[in-house]
């Protein structure tokens, strides 16, 4: 098998660990619920790391009852022995050294994943404790740590059965460090899952000792990427049967794809490399479309299902309702941007692109019937988008010869630099109304809009760019949408959803949000969309105000200045029942209002592509079911 020689000599050293504790950010990306889930992440990884090297069938992670986490595999172990250049075990490098591991070019491993190399010494140096045991070689080992320091000598703790290796790490994140120290176990179990089916044939298990009965649940999917694909579309209906999957490797890069179309509008298509999420895609996902969109096309020529003097059916025609997993290991991935969440490496174009090529126009000539029902879709589709493109030239003219580019309804701030800008999406013409009055002018916009917006899961481009509400947010924020996305021209920097703190308000921000996520999904990425927090409860005695946004504030204001017959209290049904000032007060001003910020989980984007088609989509069964599970968590519901 390759790369049997694992050794202490195969461990390198790039660089010493410092400064880690003081600047956890830099290594994890950030000390918030996030970053103390990628502790767990980066010591899978490195399990996971063994599974690709051919040596480690089964994980196994346990949240223990004091929140500490376990990390238990079958894989070789880390090696024992002693470093020649740093003259201590290399285990003890593995944790202690920043950038030390048999990534580096040592001959470890072939390909790895991890969080970019941060790896276990920072796990360790972020940790309360750490202890690492080891089986390998007929021995058990096992050396502990406290906040990356070492506590003892790498000690022999017993003896093991010949062929028996491992690797256990159990570590407590440091609870001065992170905001929240508590581990959630959904969180876990969809990172891990999708780790399951990036690796074929490995099986994980997740199991949650503070529950009684503990909690377990296991991965382990002989079909990999394709069984993957069934997952993203379980909720959705499938064109054909099968899914259709590519496998190869070109230049040394191993390249597997495998994709499915289904009825929906929407394209999900997700792309890793060496197991790692790469949200902005990169040089692999460009040779994906581009293999996509040269098979069908030629496919549709040499058919005659499309003819000569027909266009080209584009890329996004073909990929609409398309779930698909493109997933490469490479020796060395190049990653780009600052987030480094997009792959650089210009040779994994051109082998993505092969491999596709080869094989899926191979599947299509053996297979015409699903062809044909992919390449018909796209046709429709492509009607669809013409028809658009025609109803956006006219809209665009009507708008130059009017000199009306923005959308009448829009009170727009005079500051135009968008660093300064934020406009409020408001829902109904009260509400707007008293928006308008209460507003800072220069930095603040209105924009309000007339009832509900389409739901944008269950149509097409065309009746999308049809509704007035949405083309009058398109043209207000100026980026364009889908494959004309650009973020640069974005007017404001905060786009505020606006909306009454009840259930219409709630599916209101919902039809939003999914708007958001499916066209224009980088102003969540870069931070730009936020949820206004309108007070629930206005509460006046002896002439004094006070505002409580959730129950238990004003539980505590109650309690502050007591329970008696002198106090009024208001629950706000909508936000025309306050006037601009109260409006401006409690919910508009940038010194006292409350603001959440929308984010995407990058390790978590397949599952909330998933919700959104539950929540939004055309089939009833699964949002009962999501409904009757997640019920007992709903906190304020209006009746």
């Amino acid at each position: 098998m390759e790369n049997d020689n694992y050794g202490a000599e195969q461990i390198q050293v790039l660089e010493g660990l410092e400064a880690v504790r003081k600047r956890p950010g830099m290594y994890i990306g950030s000390t918030s619920s996030t970053g103390l889930h990628h502790l767990v992440y980066e010591i899978v990884d490195n399990s996971v790391d063994e599974a690709l090297a051919g040596y480690c069938t089964h994980i196994q992670v346990y949240i223990n009852e004091d929140n500490s986490i376990t990390v238990v595999d079958d894989g070789r172990g880390i090696p024992v022995g002693i470093h020649k250049k740093q003259g201590i075990p290399a285990v003890e490098v593995v944790f202690t050294i920043l950038h030390a591991g048999g990534k580096f070019g040592g001959g470890g491993y072939k390909v790895s994943g991890g969080l970019h190399g941060v790896g276990a010494s920072v796990v360790n140096a972020l940790s309360t404790w750490l202890e690492v045991e080891i089986t390998r070689d007929g021995k058990v080992y096992k050396q502990r740590y406290e906040k990356g320091k070492v506590m003892y000598k790498l000690q022999v703790i017993g003896e093991a059965p010949e062929g028996v290796s491992g690797t256990k790490v159990t570590f407590l994140p440091d609870h001065t460090i992170f905001e929240d120290n508590i581990y959630d176990y959904d969180i876990l179990r969809n990172r891990l899952r999708e780790m399951a089916f990036l690796t074929k044939g490995l099986k994980i298990s997740l199991t949650d000792k503070r529950l009684i009965p503990e909690k377990v649940r296991s991965f382990h999917y002989e079909g990999g990427i394709k069984e993957f694909v069934t997952y993203l579309n379980r909720h959705r209906d499938p064109l054909y049967n099968e899914v259709i999957y590519c496998e190869g490797v070109r230049d040394g890069i191993s390249v597997e794809v495998a994709l499915q179309h289904n009825d929906s509008y929407n394209e999900s298509t997700y792309s890793f490399v060496n197991n790692i999420n790469t949200p902005e895609g990169g040089t692999h996902l460009t040779g994906f479309k581009s293999a996509i969109t040269k098979v069908f096309n030629d496919y549709a020529r040499k058919n005659n299902i499309i003819k000569e003097k027909d266009d080209n059916l584009s890329g996004d025609d073909l990929r609409e309702g398309l779930a698909a997993i493109v997933s490469i290991k490479i020796s060395d991935p190049q990653f780009e941007g600052q987030t480094k969440q997009k792959l650089g490496n210009s040779e994994a174009r051109p082998a993505v692109e092969s491999v596709v090529t080869e094989q899926l126009t191979y599947y299509l000539e053996q297979n015409p019937q699903i062809a044909k029902i992919i390449v018909n879709k796209a046709a429709v589709a492509q009607r669809a988008r013409i028809a658009a493109r025609k109803a956006r030239d006219v809209a665009r003219k009507a708008n130059l010869s009017d000199n009306m580019a923005l959308p009448g309804k829009l009170a727009d701030c005079s500051d135009k630099d968008p660093k300064n800008c934020e406009i409020y999406i408001v829902e109904g013409d009260s509400a707007g109304g008293s928006a308008k009055t209460a507003r800072s002018r220069a930095t603040q916009a209105i924009l309000p809009l007339r009832g509900k917006i389409l739901n944008v899961e269950k149509a097409r481009i065309d009746r999308i760019l049809g509704n007035e509400e949405i083309k009058a947010m398109i043209t207000a924020f100026g980026t364009g949408i889908h494959e004309n996305f650009n973020i640069e021209k974005l007017r404001y920097n905060k786009i505020i959803i606006m909306t009454d703190a009840d259930v219409d308000g709630a599916h209101i921000a919902t039809l939003l949000l999914t708007f958001f996520y499916r066209f224009m999904p980088d102003l969540i990425r870069k931070g730009h969309v936020y949820l206004a927090q309108p007070p629930l409860y206005k509460l006046e005695k002896n002439k004094k105000v006070w505002y409580a946004y959730s129950d238990d504030e004003l539980n505590s204001i109650l309690d502050e200045v007591g329970r008696d017959q002198n106090n009024k209290i208001q629950r706000y049904k909508g936000l025309g029942e306050m006037d601009a000032e109260q409006l401006w007060e409690t919910t508009m001003d940038p010194e006292k209002r409350i603001l959440l910020r929308v984010a995407i989980d990058d390790d978590d984007e397949s599952e909330i592509d998933m919700t959104f088609n539950v929540l939004m989509g055309d089939k009833v069964e699964p949002r009962r079911e999501f409904i009757e599970t997640n019920a007992k968590y709903v906190k304020n519901l209006d009746i």
